[in-house]
């Protein structure tokens, strides 16, 4: 049986060695786990993920194999296609009716409704009270109104659900998704390492270097201690806002609040600009006519060694980036969108691009996206994700 499982976290996309496998294999013959289920799953994790990237990954074969919950993978891949309406559902006011705000089952009988539900089901439902469905009365699904029930999907309406199926504790961690609050900070504590240490008496306590000489002294405490650091870098931040960015808002708004709350800057200076950043950049996200300051303002009070990250999806007619009147939204003064994405990046030493849309692959495939292609070639540009700002601070940071 164990090696069906071996296959089905390799099926996953983990990155199992034989040794580790064979790890685990020990430790079930020397009887650490008992028949403890909780225990295997622990160890198990412990001895086969090298990443908390990777536990969403576990998670899904765990469940898969050993409870038949297949997760994503099907959990009816059409029922979950029928699920995701995202958070704008909406509860019908007009039919209250149909909502069952008092119902209280046991927990055996729902799971059996459920599986009955499960096998019956053909078609999508919408604000029923019967079927698996959203923001309706049933027991099953997501964005409803009724107390206890099983949950399908990541979205909760009454939050009352005693069961959450398809329910992944750990996606969030996840290399490949897009960032959140959290995740932001994280990947701006690399910044630390770049500061530069005071030429003062060493009163900051090192915890790496403690841990190693109290390993090193047999297990008996033994504090160092290092000169503290002085933030040294600088920072200019510039947002796309509006148009195809609206989607993206809430997210921009997060990497805002984590760079404020960073405190790895010497100094953060924030701007905004529509599409394509032209003689002038805005004050505030609504990008109102006037309300601007002057590109050339930039390149002479935030000298070259502050450090650039554009945000924004790039996705422009090719004449807002390369006509000289291609801003219809305010002056070009002599020059087109690119040229003065030319002027900035020639400007500042080092400049990222991060694009909630992007894939480096398909930067030039399609002929709508010429302008994401000629600014990624301008820009070292990166998707908005944990591994794309993790390459973007390193670019940053590089020496030369």
């Amino acid at each position: 049986m164990f090696i069906d499982f071996f296959y089905t976290l390799k099926a996953k996309g983990l990155d199992i060695s034989m040794t580790e496998w064979l790890t685990l294999m020990d430790a079930l013959d020397k009887g650490l786990v008992g028949s403890d289920f909780s225990n295997f799953y622990y160890i198990s994790r412990m001895i086969l993920v090298k990443s908390e990237s990777d536990y969403d990954k576990f998670d899904m074969a765990f469940m898969e194999f050993f409870k038949d919950v297949q997760s994503e993978d099907a959990l009816s891949k059409n029922l979950m296609e029928w699920l995701d309406k995202g958070e704008d559902m909406k509860f019908d006011k007009q039919n209250q009716e149909m909502y069952s705000y008092n119902q209280q089952r046991n927990a055996d009988e729902v799971k059996r409704m459920f599986r009955e539900r499960l096998s019956e089901q053909k078609s999508e439902h919408n604000g029923g009270n019967y079927w698996i469905g959203t923001a309706g009365g049933s027991a099953f699904g997501h964005h409803g109104r009724n107390v206890g029930g099983i949950r399908v999907g990541e979205q909760g309406g009454m939050q009352s659900a005693f069961q959450v199926m398809s329910e992944r504790k750990y996606q969030d961690f996840r290399n490949d998704r897009v960032l959140n609050m959290r995740q932001f900070q994280v990947a701006f504590r690399r910044l630390r390492q770049y500061s530069s240490r005071l030429d003062v008496p060493k009163t900051e306590l090192d915890i790496n270097k403690t841990i190693n000489k109290t390993c090193d002294n047999g297990g008996y405490l033994q504090l160092e201690f290092d000169r503290p650091r002085k933030n040294t870098v600088k920072l200019l931040l510039l947002f796309d806002c509006g148009g195809t960015m609206i989607p993206f808002m809430e997210l921009c708004n997060e990497l805002f609040q984590a760079v404020h709350k960073a405190n790895h800057f010497k100094d953060v200076k924030t701007y905004y600009f529509h599409n394509c950043i032209y003689s002038k950049v805005y004050k505030t996200a609504e990008c109102e006519i006037g309300d601007w300051v002057d590109l050339d303002y930039l390149f002479k009070h935030y000298d070259k060694d502050y450090k650039v990250i554009i945000v924004g999806d790039a996705q422009m007619a090719p004449e807002e980036l390369f006509d000289k009147n291609g801003n219809y939204r305010g002056p070009n003064d002599g020059h087109s969108g690119y040229e003065w994405c030319e002027l900035l990046n020639s400007k500042y030493k080092k400049c990222v691009w991060l694009n909630p849309r992007y894939h480096k692959d398909m930067a030039s495939s399609f002929h709508w996206m010429e302008s994401e292609a000629a600014l990624s070639k301008l820009f070292h540009m990166y998707t908005l994700s944990v591994d794309g700002l993790k390459e973007a601070i390193t670019y940053l940071l590089k020496a030369k």
